[in-house]
């Protein structure tokens, strides 16, 4: 009687902490996660339309199946241009695999080394970044040099985006270490920016070119861009921030591609296909094989999921809000209803 009683009180006191913690949980999260599973990729993607999402591009590649690209809402909302499968967008943090699978290649060559420290590639940064002596290229791969990230400096999403990497790094020059190098794990964005000016240095030209080079000539990935310089506006699929009715598809955030070329491209990553011998052992020691990206009116997850031995790309172009916890939903249900028709054997 005592322990069924246990039971009971136990039970009741789940139920009231589950009730209880979903006031604090907003409504739309609860509803995306609760709506009854839909058959179809292209049902789920015409559901998140109604959670807030203006547009959203999902690639999805399937073993021993061709790959589909699915659409729905805008590409544009002012001009009423629907959302379509080829329309480039901005990918955000995603380049960060592309400029791994740079260094690893570099690496190999022995042109770089990951053990080289920050100030033996920058001696002008010594007393500018603090422990530029103790962080190694290894260290700012990993996101463990302790290198502030400049994109949480005060209301930087609010102002203009820096015009240049100098202007960017200017950003967090003599600011405190948010920890000793390889003591601890913080993601930023200053990491990256400081590879891409280690690449170009040791090459003596842009980072983006031997991406060419190295990754997209060999794939045969035409819809991959450095910058918005290098595209026609039109193709661009329009960015929406939550409250704010401008298109953000004008700021400069970067690389752009089609959610297929990046599906592409993680299937290579992730099957070796894009390494040449030796590389990819020094790649997995380094970094990750899936990412997400998040810039202003542009939010993405590229993932390889191997239980199924599918890639998934997801784009949506509306940020701010709960936008990001609704999209990773979205996201989860999408690969639910790949693994539902592909049950794992």
């Amino acid at each position: 009687m005592a322990k069924n009683r246990t039971k009971r009180i136990l039970r009741a006191v789940l139920l009231i902490g589950t009730v209880i913690s979903l006031f604090y949980v907003p409504w739309i999260v609860v509803w995306a996660w609760i709506l009854p599973l839909p058959d179809s990729v292209q049902e789920q993607l015409d559901e998140a339309i109604g959670h807030g999402f203006d547009g959203i591009i999902v690639y999805v590649d399937e073993a021993d199946k061709p790959p589909a690209t699915y659409a729905a809402g805008w590409h544009d909302r002012k001009n009423k241009i629907p959302a379509y499968p080829q329309a480039l967008f901005k990918i955000a943090s995603i380049s960060k695999l592309y400029d791994a699978v740079a260094i690893t290649k570099l690496v190999k060559d022995k042109r770089l080394s990951l053990d080289k420290t920050l100030a033996e590639y920058f001696p002008e940064l010594v007393g500018r970044i603090e422990n530029a002596e103790k962080i190694t290229l290894r260290m700012m791969v990993q996101h463990r040099s302790g290198i502030p990230n400049f994109t949480d400096s005060p209301n930087f999403w609010v102002n203009p985006p820096p015009k240049s990497n100098e202007e960017a790094l200017a950003l967090v020059l003599d600011m405190p270490a948010s920890f000793e190098p390889d003591e601890d794990y913080e993601y930023s964005n200053t990491n990256y920016l400081l590879i891409s000016e280690i690449i170009k240095t040791v090459l003596g030209y842009d980072r983006f070119q031997f991406f060419k080079e190295e990754i997209l000539i060999p794939l045969e990935l035409h819809n991959t861009f450095g910058s918005l310089g290098e595209v026609n506006m039109d193709d661009v699929m329009s960015g929406y921030y939550v409250g704010y009715e401008a298109d953000l598809k004008a700021d400069e955030h970067g690389m752009l591609a089609t959610a297929e070329d990046v599906g592409i491209f993680l299937r290579a990553l992730n099957d070796g296909s894009v390494f040449n011998k030796g590389e990819q052992e020094i790649y997995s020691s380094i970094y990750l094989y899936d990412h997400t990206g998040w810039v202003p009116g542009y939010q993405s997850i590229a993932k390889y999921h191997e239980d199924i031995d599918t890639v998934v790309i997801q784009f949506m172009n509306t940020t701010g809000g709960y936008l990001w916890n609704t999209g990773e939903i979205v996201y989860s249900r999408i690969v639910k209803i790949l693994r539902n028709k592909n049950p794992v054997k």
